[in-house]
């Protein structure tokens, strides 16, 4: 019970606005499977859905995607979607492997190293993390060294640091999907409350082949576009 009074908390004040917000008119997207679709994202990026289903998956048009819909919806120009099947936020991929070249914290240049800076970050990642079995490690705030970047919370603690370091006048969102390891929920949610980005811990998203469905899309694009409404 005390830990989902703390979990609350945290949530709460990660929502909370620490600045004016602007308006948001650009989106960009720093994502894993869950954000792909062919030909959407960067080439030699590798992809979960295409217009033809994975197994029991229905999703096959980029329309039903949930980042399709929400800048469909909220009007927004979607500058980047900077997504990589399979990734992880640390260095430490599956089965061990060194994911340095396609982990969040690699890819996380892109998308504040350009002329034009998103107004709105959508940071959907950790999954990957979960499933591989990576090394959690400990939220770690400063003074990383390389072998930190091989563990979840300490490489996305760096992550977090550089994005709003980098991109100080964006709104940075940090979804979470659900049934992922509690030290990862949690510690996540830890480290976006100290950087003030905001955290959307995700509910009851319907999955297929352990990705969002057609409705899970659907379900997703909802619950953060209500979220990022209340930011306005």
């Amino acid at each position: 019970m005390k830990r989902y009074f703390f979990l609350a908390a945290l949530l709460l004040i990660s929502a909370c606005s620490f600045a004016q917000p602007k308006e948001i008119k650009t989106v960009a997207i720093l994502g894993d499977s869950y954000s792909t679709f062919d030909g959407y994202i960067p080439e030699g990026n590798a992809c979960w859905y295409f217009t033809t289903p994975q197994g029991e998956n229905d999703v096959v048009s980029v329309e039903q995607t949930w980042w399709y819909k929400f800048c469909e919806e909220g009007g927004y120009e979607l500058l980047m979607n900077e997504s990589y099947s399979g990734s992880t936020i640390c260095n430490t991929g599956y089965d061990g492997a060194d994911y340095s070249l396609r982990s969040f914290g690699y890819r996380m240049n892109l998308l504040v190293s350009g002329d034009e800076i998103a107004d709105l970050i959508l940071v959907f990642g950790g999954t990957n993390d979960s499933w591989a079995d990576v090394p959690i490690g400990e939220l770690k705030y400063e003074d990383w060294d390389p072998k930190d970047m091989y563990s979840c919370l300490p490489a996305c603690c760096f992550m977090l640091d550089h994005l709003t370091t980098r991109a100080p006048e964006s709104e940075i969102v940090f979804i979470i999907n659900s049934e992922l390891k509690d030290e990862i929920t949690d510690g996540i949610i830890e480290a976006c409350a100290h950087y003030g980005v905001h955290s959307l811990l995700l509910k009851d998203i319907e999955k297929k082949w352990g990705h969002p469905s057609i409705k899970g899309m659907a379900q997703i694009n909802e619950q953060l576009s209500a979220f990022v409404a209340g930011l306005k």
